[in-house]
């Protein structure tokens, strides 16, 4: 029998439930109109393109710009940009959060967490895309979520443990490869119209911003030592629990197969909340898992890719400890994304990050 059929990557998600779809707004009262949330640490200068591009993005959403030119004036002032993380908030790649978008919550305990709505497969937002159907898909979809899901998670919310378990059991790391989660979230969702599961059907990564959401929630309950980690394109960093700053590296690109046609792109250095998902056990963690995924990385991934994670989880919490992680002298692996570090450049392939030592070293 596999070691991953002995493993329960559920265990640190325990208790943990998708509750409900809330506006930014309302969950985050204390932020204003031209706030606009990011992925990872703070930025140290100009973000970059696709970061820039979907902030235009969001200002147009917002309606606080006629047009795209009015939009990347606003940026820097009045418009500022905020890491979603110090917020409560997680987002993926380059998505930028604004006051109106919809963002999906998760409980465990007394933890409460928000991630934001992933629209539809590329084009994107995550992605930097300008198209105006990105835009257009959102609130659509904000409005589904409004009407058809959100009274039946106010009547059971969904058990996000069970859902690991079922996409785990399925060869999904919950992280790279979501399509067995994203049919096990809509399947617990009894009572949905047909109309509305087409469509989260037609988005294999929605479910992807429920993990991020139950990720962090999961630091917080466990009382990890890291409370926010991920990237901004620029730098990767992690910020530890009772510490406003973030502790900072120079974000390099993550590694693994391109698109076809794309392998002479220029990738972004890792980018996007979701490294959330692989501290807390999945993801990177979770390759032995999910062996289509490893054997369509393997010449990238390192010797130990499928048992490091026996030598940094904390067996009674199931998430990332760094102090394993220095005593082992092995970081986790990290699977994200590779978009382009060109405006519009888009979804270019998928790897794993694996951030250096001195982010986890005291």
């Amino acid at each position: 029998m596999p070691s991953s059929a002995k493993t329960d990557y559920a265990a640190p998600f325990r208790g943990s439930r998708w509750v409900g779809v809330v506006a930014r707004s309302r969950a985050c009262p204390d932020l204003g109109m031209w706030d606009l949330l990011h992925a990872g640490p703070p930025f140290r200068g100009a973000p970059p393109a696709p970061v820039r591009e979907a902030a235009i993005q969001a200002l147009l959403f917002e309606g606080l710009a006629g047009d795209r030119a009015e939009a990347e004036n606003q940026l820097g002032s009045p418009a500022r940009l905020l890491p979603a993380q110090n917020h409560g908030v997680a987002t993926p790649l380059a998505q930028v959060i604004s006051a109106s978008m919809p963002l999906l919550v998760v409980e465990q305990g007394a933890a409460r967490a928000y991630a934001a709505v992933i629209e539809g497969p590329p084009p994107a937002l995550r992605f930097g895309s300008a198209e105006t159907t990105c835009r257009v898909r959102l609130a659509t979809l904000a409005t589904a979520l409004t009407a058809d899901v959100l009274p039946l998670l106010l009547r059971e919310p969904t058990a996000i443990d069970a859902v690991i378990r079922i996409a785990v059991a399925a060869g999904d790391d919950c992280h790279a490869r979501t399509g067995a989660a994203n049919e096990a979230l809509i399947s617990s969702l009894r009572g949905l119209g047909a109309a509305t599961a087409r469509v989260l059907r037609a988005n294999p990564g929605f479910v992807l911003a429920i993990f991020m959401a139950a990720g962090m929630a999961a630091l917080r309950t466990h009382g990890c030592a890291v409370e926010a980690i991920g990237g901004n394109g620029i730098d990767f960093g992690v910020r530890y629990r009772g510490h406003a700053g973030w502790r900072c590296v120079p974000s390099e690109a993550p590694r693994g197969t391109r698109m076809a046609g794309l392998e002479s792109q220029m990738p972004l250095g890792a980018i996007g909340d979701s490294a959330l998902i692989d501290f807390c056990g999945l993801g990177g963690q979770a390759l032995a898992a999910a062996p289509l995924l490893a054997a369509d990385w393997a010449a990238s991934l390192p010797p130990d890719a499928l048992s490091r994670r026996a030598a940094l989880i904390d067996p009674r919490t199931g998430l990332v400890d760094p102090g394993r992680i220095v005593a082992a002298h092995a970081a986790p692996l990290i699977n994200l994304a590779v978009i382009g570090s060109d405006a519009g450049a888009g979804l270019i392939g998928r790897g794993c990050y694996i951030p250096p030592l001195s982010l986890f070293q005291p």
